[in-house]
C-alpha cells in the first residue's frame, strides 16, 4: 500500500525526514509515533504530495509520487494537522462543498454528506457556523471530510485531538470498523495507549528517522519474566531461589519460560496465587527506550 526509500526531507541545515523506509501494507492499521519535532507530519506531507521530498523514492497503491499522485489521491482519505473547513458555513454546506470538487457528481452528494457526517457522529449536526464548532466537532467534521468518499487508504494525524473518553472510544470504534471493510489505516497520534489499543502495526520516529518498525505483536512480546501476587511472597522467594527479579510488597517479578508451569509447581508447595501472568513491555516502555533527541525541529 505504501513503499519509501530513503525518503529525506531538508530545510536549509535542518533535516527533518532522514533516510526513512517506511512499509504500510494493505490492510494495515499502521501507528505512527514519535515525539513533536520528530518529522512524522512531515512525512505524512510528503505521502499525500504535498511537500516534495528532498531525495528518496515514495510508491502508494503501485504508483510513483508526487509524479502520479492525481491516480491515488482520490483512493485516498486524509486528515492532517487542524482540517481545512470554511468559518463561516455549516458543517454540511462544508462537506457538500469539498464533495463538490470530487468526482463523484451532484446526484447522491446529500446522501454521501449525510453518511459521511452520521459515521463521524455528526448526524444530528445543526445549521449553526462551523466557528461556533468546538474543539471535538470540528475534529469530527475533518473524519467526515475524509470518509466522503469510503478510501482505501486513511491517514490521520491526531484525529482524536479535542475528543473526550467516549469520542475516542466512538472513533476508535469506527476506524476499526472500516479497517475490517477493507480501509488500511496510517494514523498518527500522541496517544500511545490508542495506538496500542487499535493498531496492528507500529513506527516510531526520532529526529526525522523511522527508529523502529514492526507489528505490534513483536513490539509487545513477553520479556521472560512473570509478574506473580501473592500474600506468601516470602515463601516464594524461597522456593525459587535466584530466580525472583523483584519484590515489592505481594507482587513478584519472576524469571520464567512457562507460565503455567510456574503457577502448578506454586500451587503444588500450598502458595496462594492472587495473580499470575507474564509480563510484557508496554508501547510506552518501547518508545522511551528507542528515542530520546530533542524535538527542536519542524513537523
Amino acid at each position: 500500500m505504501i513503499t519509501t526509500s530513503g525518503l529525506t526531507k531538508r530545510y536549509g541545515r535542518v533535516t527533518a525526514v532522514d533516510g526513512v523506509a517506511l512499509r504500510v501494507g494493505e490492510g494495515d492499521r499502521y501507528g505512527l509515533l514519535g515525539p513533536n519535532g520528530s518529522g512524522k507530519t512531515t512525512l505524512v506531507r510528503m505521502l499525500l504530495g504535498l511537500v516534495f521530498a528532498t531525495s528518496g523514492e515514495i510508491e502508494m497503491m503501485g504508483e510513483p509520487v508526487p509524479r502520479r499522485v492525481h491516480r491515488v489521491l482520490p483512493d485516498v482519505g486524509a486528515l492532517v494537522e487542524a482540517p481545512g473547513l470554511y468559518p463561516h458555513l455549516s458543517g454540511r454546506a462544508n462537506l457538500a462543498h469539498l464533495d463538490a470538487a470530487g468526482p463523484g457528481g451532484r446526484r447522491g452528494r446529500r446522501a454521501r454528506v449525510g453518511t459521511a457526517l452520521e459515521r463521524a457522529g455528526l448526524g444530528g449536526v445543526d445549521a449553526r457556523p462551523v466557528r461556533a464548532y468546538s474543539l471535538g466537532m470540528r475534529q469530527r467534521l475533518g473524519l467526515a471530510a475524509a470518509l466522503l468518499r469510503t478510501p482505501r487508504l486513511l491517514v490521520l494525524d491526531e484525529p482524536t485531538n479535542g475528543l473526550d473518553p467516549r469520542g475516542i472510544r466512538e472513533i476508535r470504534d469506527l476506524l476499526a470498523e472500516l479497517n475490517a471493510a477493507g480501509t488500511t489505516l496510517l494514523i498518527c497520534s500522541h496517544l500511545l495507549a490508542e495506538i496500542e489499543e487499535l493498531c496492528t502495526h507500529v513506527g516510531v520516529m526520532d529526529a526525522g528517522r523511522l527508529v523502529l518498525q514492526r507489528p505490534m505483536g513483536e513490539v509487545r512480546a513477553p520479556t521472560g519474566l512473570v509478574a506473580v501476587r501473592t500474600p506468601d511472597a516470602g515463601r516464594v522467594r524461597a522456593l525459587l531461589d535466584g530466580r525472583v527479579e523483584r519484590h515489592d510488597g505481594e507482587r513478584l517479578l519472576v524469571r520464567a519460560a512457562d507460565a503455567a508451569e510456574l503457577n502448578a509447581r506454586l500451587v503444588r508447595a500450598g502458595v496462594r496465587v492472587l495473580e499470575l501472568r507474564p509480563e510484557r513491555r508496554t508501547l510506552e516502555d518501547v518508545v522511551l527506550s528507542v528515542t530520546g533527541h530533542g524535538s527542536d525541529r519542524p513537523a
